[in-house]
């Protein structure tokens, strides 16, 4: 099932796609798309409604990013061996875990705002999981079993915030809109194998980012399972995955974003992102 919020900025309406594409409107079956509603028991509740039997979305409404209430972003670094050697750095022995802060988190069409003296804001397409069952200290064999669905995620960077002066990447990935998250929420019976989609992403029309999650160096089950050595994991908890290589900061020369860029990303099966770079106030 393809679940989706929407409506004006802070006061989405959860809602579903039907196989036409149309927005129906969830909101007479949940509050949110959020917490508890994305256990199995509930998730199993939502799957075995029709779609077309709710009532259609009039119009072409702001789409919300697809989770709400999301208490932890977590992130994935130089997940991907050919982004690890255009970052000039070597491939991780282990997962490398950053957080981005949640209030970076925006619908997947907002516009992106470079931040005041940023003068190198790149861009990255990531696979993104959605937890649905808690948990902690979770084997990788069982990794799976705790999510509730896929999404996509731009994780929006800006490199000198995040690797020169006291180099904390947590602050090169946090601005306000740095987390575009959806369209879709993609519950995992549509997606019977994270470790074989498809990811792209274009600037301006040009595509720089043509990857596939297949070249992951730690999949999906134990990335998971890693996480939640060092922390629990609740319903509604992002982990995005990494990036394939192609970002801005690899390009030679370096590439960045500015105010008038546009940015559209995907994954097969996960739909969409289109986002326009606009300038801080």
């Amino acid at each position: 099932m393809k679940l989706l919020r929407y409506g004006a900025l802070g006061q989405e309406k959860p809602g579903a796609m039907d196989r036409k594409g149309v927005i129906r409107d969830l909101s007479g079956q949940i509050d949110d798309i959020a917490g508890e509603a994305l256990l199995p028991e509930n998730l199993d509740k939502l799957k075995a409604l029709d779609p077309e039997s709710l009532p259609a979305v009039e119009g072409a409404p702001r789409i919300g990013a697809c989770v709400g209430k999301v208490a932890k972003f977590i992130a994935i670094g130089l997940n991907y061996a050919d982004h690890a050697k255009e970052s000039g750095v070597d491939v991780p022995r282990e997962p490398v875990i950053f957080t981005k802060a949640t209030s970076s988190i925006c619908g997947p069409n907002d516009n992106v705002v470079i931040p005041r003296s940023s003068e190198k804001t790149d861009w990255e397409v990531e696979l993104a999981v959605v937890i649905g069952t808690p948990g902690k200290y979770i084997d990788e064999a069982d990794a799976l079993d705790h999510v509730a669905g896929y999404c996509i995620v731009n994780d929006v960077s800006e490199r000198a915030f995040q690797l020169e002066g006291t180099g904390q990447w947590v602050k090169g990935k946090s601005a306000d809109t740095f987390g575009p998250v959806g369209p879709w929420l993609v519950t995992t019976d549509e997606v019977p194998d994270p470790q074989n989609l498809p990811l792209w992403l274009e600037v301006n029309g040009h595509r720089y980012q043509d990857g596939s999650t297949k070249t992951m160096v730690f999949p999906v089950a134990h990335l998971i399972s890693y996480v939640s050595q060092f922390m629990s994991l609740a319903s509604g908890d992002i982990i995005t995955t990494g990036t394939p290589p192609g970002v801005g900061m690899g390009q030679k020369p370096p590439t960045y974003l500015k105010p008038g860029d546009s940015m559209q990303l995907g994954i097969e099966g996960l739909g969409e992102q289109r986002q326009h770079l606009v300038a801080s106030d």
